[in-house]
Formats: C-alpha cells, structure tokens, sequence
C-alpha cells in the first residue's frame, strides 16, 4: 500500500510540483491519435489465401444441413491447393 502523502501550497506552487495534469493528458491523446493514423496508413499486402477468400467466384457454400449457406472452408482449401500446383 502506497502511503498519501499531503501537499501544501498555493495553486501554481503545487502545479510546479506535480506538473500541469491538462497539458500532460493532452499530450498523450494527440500522441494516440497520431499512432492511431500512422497505423491506419500502413496496410500489408494480403496472403495468397486472403485474397483467393476475397474472391466470391471462389465460394463453395454448404447445399444443405445446418450449415446450409456456409463457406465451405475445408473444400475451398483443397480447391485452392489444387489451383497453386
């Protein structure tokens, strides 16, 4: 347990002390917001896979069943490993 610790002083004393909470916290949400961007910017190029899944030509759906209108995951990958060789 942390022990509290009282501090004594007029406004701009205890400001100097601590340090101005507004600016600091301003600070650190303009810093989020331009990882936030830069992240955003950046977008890797998708996998083979991906962007053979992208593609609706390539869905093969389950006919019936209680998966009935369902990708079919397990036949498209035999389908997609077929059309690599």
């Amino acid at each position: 347990m942390i022990p509290l610790v009282r501090i004594e002083g007029t406004l701009d004393e205890i400001r100097e002390l601590v340090g101005d909470v507004k600016r600091t916290t301003r600070r650190v949400k303009s810093a989020a917001k331009e990882v936030t961007k830069t992240a955003a910017k950046t977008q890797r190029k998708l996998s083979a896979w991906q962007r053979y899944i992208k593609n609706k030509a390539n869905h093969i759906k389950f006919k019936r069943g209680d998966r009935k209108g369902r990708l079919d995951l397990k036949a498209m990958s035999k389908a997609f490993k077929r059309s690599r060789k």
